[in-house]
């Protein structure tokens, strides 16, 4: 299996970058919402890949972070969805959003992804809901599932503060947001260790106050 590949980035084309390694350039297909994160042309880049072997094709997917391979692989384990409809999917909702959708069971919002259709959303919830914890999103967030080379931000600190922006997102159901809103919300509050989580409360509410 290739795990991951880095090179130089080639080329961009559509939902298909070229990655250029060792004299060769390979075609890797990406979801559309990872274009905005890519390098310049020429630059480095480091992609996560997943190699898809079928009679009639190998076909190579590629993601910049670990934990969005980790949630393409959870959605084409979902029956009805196969690498294409993974893709559109996370062309449409980044994976912390498509995991905020999951664990507020929004399937409005995941059946506006092309050839998604609502039973197959109710599904995909029905099948993931159970594999992921809103408190690893809000982890992600504060950069707990990525390696901290800075010295700043504790392993503790990080679950410190994720759980205090799931007891926010808590506190905003219990207001009459919905889990989605809530979620969104709270994400867009630059949270510190100093906050508590009436802090991160009543700047959630002044995002929210703009909609």
């Amino acid at each position: 299996m290739i795990s991951y590949i880095k090179g130089a980035l080639g080329a961009v084309e559509d939902d298909v970058i070229v990655v250029e390694t060792g004299g060769i350039g390979l075609a890797v297909h990406v979801p559309l919402s990872l274009l905005e994160e890519l390098p310049a042309l020429g630059e480095e880049v480091t992609v996560y890949t997943y190699f898809q072997v079928r009679e009639d094709a190998m076909t190579l997917y590629g993601f910049l972070h670990r934990q969005d391979r980790e949630m393409f692989k959870q959605l084409i384990g979902v029956n009805g969805i196969g690498p294409k409809g993974a893709l559109g999917i996370l062309s449409i909702m980044r994976p912390d959003d498509l995991r905020i959708a999951i664990v507020s069971g929004d399937a409005k919002a995941i059946s506006k992804a092309p050839g998604i259709g609502a039973k197959t959303a109710q599904r995909l919830i029905l099948d993931l809901k159970d594999k992921v914890d809103l408190e690893e999103v809000m982890m992600a967030s504060f950069g707990g599932g990525k390696e901290d080379t800075s010295g700043a931000g504790t392993g503790a600190s990080v679950a410190g503060m994720a759980a205090a922006a799931k007891e926010a997102v808590a506190a905003l159901t219990a207001l009459g947001y919905t889990n989605m809103e809530a979620s969104k919300a709270v994400k867009k509050v630059e949270i510190t260790e100093n906050m508590s989580v009436e802090d991160i409360l009543k700047a959630s509410l002044k995002y929210l106050s703009f909609l």
